[in-house]
């Protein structure tokens, strides 16, 4: 009998595969934190191109005798240059500006594209969530090389 109770004992402080357990319990948290990373880091990557390209449509709409179809191919070309395959909103104003020296023309462009996350889409949707379609937006806005009239 006292060798049973010994016997017990010691598979009771056995640890032989403590190791396994706690990997299979901590894996899939670390993997989705590290898909996590990834996402946020392309959506960030997307945010700047969108930047720029609203830049790229600014520079255009500023220049004298440019359209809005012009301003739209020129960000679109931008995007697609930069691989964000989508159809992308852009959106032109012009924006009177008084200064103490006078008035002059800004041109304003709004592009807005959506991103879609690519792992925590995925993951968010057997939760219930809504993390999917992200909406990136950027406007620029740039003084008009023709002065408007006084």
């Amino acid at each position: 009998m006292a060798a049973l109770i010994r016997r017990l004992r010691a598979c009771g402080r056995a640890e032989e595969g403590a190791e396994l357990i706690e990997f299979v319990i901590v894996f899939p948290i670390l993997m989705l934190i590290l898909a996590g990373i990834l996402d946020f880091g392309m959506m960030f990557r997307s945010f700047e191109v969108v930047t720029n390209a609203s830049r790229e449509g600014a520079r255009v709409a500023i220049l004298p005798g440019y359209t809005l179809a012009d301003v739209q191919l020129r960000v679109q070309e931008y995007l697609d240059a930069a691989g964000l395959k989508s159809t992308v909103v852009t959106e032109l104003k012009s924006i009177p500006v008084t200064t103490g020296v006078g008035t002059f023309t800004a041109q304003g462009v709004r592009v807005t594209y959506t991103y879609q996350m690519l792992v925590l889409s995925g993951v968010s949707k057997l939760f219930g969530g809504g993390i999917g379609n992200v909406p990136l937006e950027a406007v620029s806005i740039m003084r008009s090389e023709t002065q408007a009239a006084p």
